[in-house]
């Protein structure tokens, strides 16, 4: 029997402003710190983070790879962040494998490090950077279909304790997020938060629609002031398709102050 992992999606704020006690950030921060008190420690986590796009799937493969600071105009002290997490390059080829035997070309990248869409959010929830990672990347087409496929893909993937996060962000307009908040606005993204979790909380939805529903996403109210591009959406579909159900736990915050969202799926 396949050991089924715990997937999260996740909101992962704005660069490194977590980190630096920035107060917009406090319920994603105090969010995160919750979360592994509900989960078993993982043995190793696979990260898909919004901050890297290539022409096929590519995962991390080194053993202790760099951090990448993805990220401009902040505080000298947001460079020299440290997470000295290793890499798991037995987990790279494994996932590498799985999808190559699947027909989806992807390729192992021994060079490439952690950028900010893993090394953020696991300061938060994991601050002692004891859990091995890999990354692995969104394909540029920024197909949905695509995206729920790999994740169904790796729903085959045979690995102790193992963690899925999608690092992403539910909203992601950052006009909006320097603009002062209008009845409007607000209007616009509290109807797409409210069909997002209703896609993927609602237990009546049966799984075919849940599907569609995110492949087809763009149908959504408001899904273009939301998502303007939708690399920051694209790391849920591929942890819906790993879940395949309703979420076990939704998460409702507002970041930036903005409403937004996490999703977690337990399996053990």
């Amino acid at each position: 029997m396949i050991n089924k992992p715990d997937v999260l999606f996740l909101s992962h704020g704005g660069g490194p402003m977590p980190l630096l006690g920035d107060k917009g950030h406090k319920e994603m921060v105090d969010c995160l710190q919750g979360i592994p008190a509900i989960i078993k420690k993982p043995s190793a986590i696979i990260v898909i983070s919004a901050h890297w796009e290539a022409n096929i799937p590519t995962i991390t493969s080194a053993a202790n790879p760099p951090l990448i600071y993805d990220y401009t105009g902040f505080p000298e002290e947001s460079y020299h962040i440290k997470y000295p997490c290793s890499g798991e390059p037995l987990l790279a080829n494994r996932i590498h494998d799985l999808l190559n035997n699947a027909g989806i070309t992807s390729r192992l990248d021994d060079q490439r490090g952690f950028d900010h869409g893993l090394f953020v959010p696991l300061k938060i929830m994991y601050p002692d950077a004891d859990i091995p990672c890999v990354q692995l990347s969104l394909v540029n087409s920024l197909r949905p279909d695509e995206h729920v496929k790999i994740g169904q893909i790796l729903k085959g993937l045979d690995y102790e304790n193992l963690l899925v996060i999608g690092s992403g962000f539910s909203f992601h307009n950052m006009r909006a997020f320097f603009s002062a908040e209008t009845s409007e606005s607000k209007g616009l993204n509290e109807s797409f938060e409210s069909w997002l979790l209703a896609t993927c909380c609602n237990p009546d939805i049966d799984e075919e629609e849940r599907t569609q529903r995110l492949i087809e996403w763009e149908k959504a109210p408001a899904a273009r002031y939301c998502h303007p591009r939708e690399e920051h959406l694209l790391p849920l579909h591929v942890c819906y398709g790993i879940a395949h159900t309703d979420c076990s736990r939704s998460f409702e915050l507002r970041i930036l102050n903005r409403k937004s969202s996490m999703y977690l799926w337990v399996n053990h």
